[in-house]
């Protein structure tokens, strides 16, 4: 199944039902959908649980080889989220980076350098729910905020990649197959519109797992021909985990410098 078509309907979302939003597809059906039909049903992913726990482990190839980083996330709506960030080529020691919202402040902390940040959450920029914008020029507004430009994001919040990035390429739905034990939709996307020089060329594809249950990305591979530049893979994905009362509580450790 192919498309070309460009799909707009990142903030497109289903009028709330007592105050709540819904997923406008609730399951997918048991065939293959078109791209189309996938990225609605991904649009609304966090839309079908409550809370949240997620491990990536994000491998990428640099001039000094492969490297590795470990993202754990736990969220429970609205607005809480933690986001911890380490490299285990690095030792254990000190080597974590840290971020943490309850939906009004968020805090950063980096145990290797002990700096940290504290600053109110972005406000979404007005104006872009106006109906006579077109599709492309709004956004998605998540139930919990993430990290902007981080896998957690992509991941949980697809929509905008979906409208950005892969709705841009020649896209297919080519077949199913198991992540994290889960089942998952495999869709290929060659030549997305780049967003470095230096991977806009034709030969720049996606392959993207989604989550047959949930429309969370479990695995983003990027390649350059036929050379894997990235890949991040889910390896635990708890759809309405039990959380600790603690999951999100953080105080800076002593001797913590302040940024702002």
């Amino acid at each position: 199944m192919t498309s070309v078509r460009l799909w707009d309907r990142a903030s497109q979302l289903p009028a709330p039902t007592n105050g709540r939003p819904r997923p406008e597809i609730v399951a997918l059906p048991p065939s293959l959908p078109t791209p189309e039909q996938l990225f609605t049903f991904m649009r609304d992913a966090e839309l079908r649980f409550d809370t949240l726990r997620m491990r990536i482990e994000e491998r990428t190839a640099t001039a000094e080889g492969e490297h590795l980083a470990l993202i754990e996330t736990v969220l429970r709506h609205p607005g809480l989220a933690r986001v911890t960030t380490t490299e285990p080529e690095r030792g254990t020691a000190a080597n974590y980076e840290l971020w943490i919202s309850d939906g009004e402040t968020v805090r950063t902390y980096s145990a290797t350098h002990h700096l940290g940040t504290s600053r109110p959450v972005r406000r979404p920029v007005a104006g872009l729910d106006d109906p006579d914008l077109p599709g492309m020029s709004t956004v998605y507004q998540p139930v919990t905020p993430l990290p902007a430009e981080t896998l957690p994001e992509t991941f949980v919040h697809p929509a905008g990649f979906c409208q950005n990035v892969l709705a841009t390429g020649r896209c297919r739905v080519t077949g199913e197959t198991e992540v994290a034990g889960r089942e998952a939709i495999v869709l290929e996307c060659d030549h997305p519109r780049g967003t470095e020089v230096w991977a806009d060329r034709p030969d720049h594809r996606y392959e993207v797992s989604v989550d047959r249950e949930t429309g969370v990305i479990t695995r983003l591979v990027e390649l350059i021909g036929e050379q894997v530049t990235r890949d991040a893979l889910v390896v635990t994905l708890e759809p309405d985990a039990v959380l600790p009362p603690t999951a999100f509580d953080f105080e800076f450790p002593a001797g913590t410098t302040t940024i702002y």
